[in-house]
């Protein structure tokens, strides 16, 4: 495209001086003569033309004539293509969302959404990122990603979404009042779904929590109680990092849920044998209700929709995961 403009500037540039040097006419003339022999529109001469300046004009029309059409061809080929990759790439982005399920829907590919994103991407978590800004969308998009450009707290927005079939939504767009209005939306449309939310102050904490989300977070609370937890105990958040990180492989730490039709609901971790048949340990267990019971003890009973909070490597809280999912 630069290469056509710049070829059409030196062929107007050239025509323009050419006719001056040639002729002797004024700038304007010279230029106005210059249009109309490369466009060919067939205008008469702005002055009675000398036989230099014949043979100057033959020049022009076979050089610029060509050039002008190639620079038009070369133009018009540019726009089609660019429109039909951008048809495309927007075919296949939404066809991409149309199959996610059990999916998360990331609002806002701020500093805090990209990290979000990329740990999900990491980590094999299907997710759809809705942010506004087409900049931040083609970058998402050139990772890999499937992304919408569109106002999260759009109804529509969500329903496109597939919110209806998402396993969970986490607002963090730029300001706490956006949040509020995506987290809102989204509790309409769907009562049961899990939303976590970002939060800039206590007051909009609260809001978050009335407006909907289960789990409203504050970042910068979070980064100086982690700054603080390095500095008093750092092999305990080590420890945790290394726990909790998709990218170590020999250990992680996963939930669990335990389904009513599974085989360990109703059963004891005793009468499981947890730690024994798949060299996990049992952390803790977060109760239906929310409860969380750290280190429980063997003769504690699981029910369903209990969590269990294991530690272990990938492969073995894999295994217990597919044993829990078999009916007893």
């Amino acid at each position: 495209m630069n290469v056509a403009l710049l070829l059409i500037g030196v062929i107007l540039a050239g025509g323009t001086v050419g006719y001056g040097v040639v002729e002797g006419w004024s700038a304007w003339d010279a230029f106005y003569m210059t249009v109309i022999t490369v466009t060919t529109v067939g205008y008469r001469e702005v002055h009675p033309l000398s036989r230099a300046g014949e043979a100057f004009t033959a020049v022009l029309l076979l050089v610029g004539v060509g050039s002008v059409f190639y620079a038009v061809t070369l133009f018009a080929a540019r726009l089609v293509e660019g429109g039909v990759q951008v048809r495309w790439a927007a075919r296949q982005q939404a066809r991409m969302i149309d199959a996610l399920t059990n999916h998360f829907i990331v609002c806002g590919f701020g500093r805090i959404g990209g990290i979000i994103a990329d740990e999900f991407r990491r980590q094999g978590v299907p997710h759809v990122v809705i942010e506004r800004d087409p900049e931040r969308i083609r970058t998402l998009i050139d990772r890999g990603g499937i992304a919408m450009c569109a106002d999260s707290s759009s109804e529509e927005v969500l329903t496109r979404a597939h919110i209806e079939r998402a396993r969970g939504l986490i607002a963090a767009v730029g300001t706490d009042a956006e949040n509020v209005y995506t987290v809102l939306t989204a509790r309409l449309l769907r009562p049961d779904l899990y939303i976590i939310s970002r939060a800039e102050t206590d007051d909009a904490v609260r809001k978050l929590q009335r407006a909907g989300a289960d789990k409203v977070l504050a970042p910068y609370q979070l980064g100086g109680i982690q700054i603080a937890q390095t500095a008093l105990r750092p092999a305990v958040v080590d420890f945790v990092q290394i726990a909790t990180s998709a990218a170590h492989l020999e250990l992680s730490m996963e939930q669990i849920l335990i389904d009513a039709g599974g085989a360990l609901a109703g059963r004891t971790l005793a009468d499981a044998n947890v730690r024994q048949r798949y060299g996990v340990i049992v952390v803790a267990i977060q109760r239906a209700d929310g409860r969380m019971e750290f280190n429980p003890a063997a003769e504690r009973s699981l029910a369903p929709g209990d969590h269990l909070v294991a530690l272990g490597p990938p492969e073995r809280l894999k295994e217990l995961a597919a044993a829990v999912e078999r009916t007893a």
